[in-house]
């Protein structure tokens, strides 16, 4: 099968301890629903003092306990936001950078050539995106990843991949490559991973294969292409 192989969610993370924050964006194998999913992991008692909230349609996350807040900046943010006919979803405040230039009529591209990585020297911890875009009844998605060019993050790298939605196929893309110090930048193109058709195997597909010291929260939404209607589910390991 080679490159066309399609993998097994669970089994992409179930023995990586660190893979960081994570986008899946894809279709169930019955055609019928537009997937997404989006987790947090954290090493640091900061990163893991985290819960996602929902907002109406949007997610949002806040601190669990707002006393122990170290620096909001990069782990306070809304990992999805909808404009119009497009989901965002990112790792970061670039969800809001995405929106805003929807707004103005400018594009996902655009948006993130005004962003790069994270200023969390040594790791450069890579800003990752995905947009979905729903029309007549279907759907296609892009995704993208700045990541730091060198060891001293003097300049960023972007990439953004584009697809059209294929019933039973996702893509995966995460933080990191596995746990580290500094911590490996993911590299190469999104994995290609399966998308089953019911909500629940699938969201605990990617909860019970995440680190258990590790994960903190995971939001997976299955949106019904031909009603515009979507279930959802929402884990918090800080309760």
């Amino acid at each position: 099968m080679g490159i066309y192989e399609i993998n097994n969610m669970g089994e992409l993370i179930k023995d990586n301890t660190y893979v960081g924050r994570g986008i899946v964006i894809g279709k169930s194998a019955d055609g019928k629903k537009a997937v997404t999913a989006y987790f947090i992991m954290g090493r640091s008692e900061n990163s893991r003092n985290r819960v996602f909230i929902e907002n109406g349609d949007e997610i949002v996350i806040h601190p669990f306990d707002a006393s122990k807040v170290e620096d909001p900046s990069l782990i306070i943010y809304s990992p999805i936001r909808i404009f119009e006919n497009n989901l965002i979803v990112t790792n970061g405040d670039q969800t809001d950078t995405v929106y805003d230039f929807l707004k103005d009529g400018k594009t996902f591209e655009q948006a993130l050539e005004t962003r790069e990585f994270e200023p969390d020297s040594p790791n450069w911890t890579p800003r990752i995106s995905g947009m979905m875009t729903f029309a007549d009844g279907n759907f296609s998605y892009k995704m993208s990843i700045l990541k730091s060019a060198d060891a001293e993050g003097t300049a960023c790298n972007r990439y953004t991949f584009s697809y059209p939605s294929l019933a039973g196929l996702g893509h995966f893309i995460h933080t990191y490559n596995h746990d580290g110090n500094p911590i490996p930048t993911f590299t190469g193109e999104p994995e290609r991973v399966a998308i089953p058709d019911d909500i629940d195997e699938f969201t605990s597909l990617i909860w019970e294969n995440l680190n258990e010291q590790n994960k903190i929260s995971l939001y997976v939404r299955y949106i019904d292409l031909e009603t515009g209607k979507y279930d959802s589910r929402m884990i918090n390991k800080n309760k």
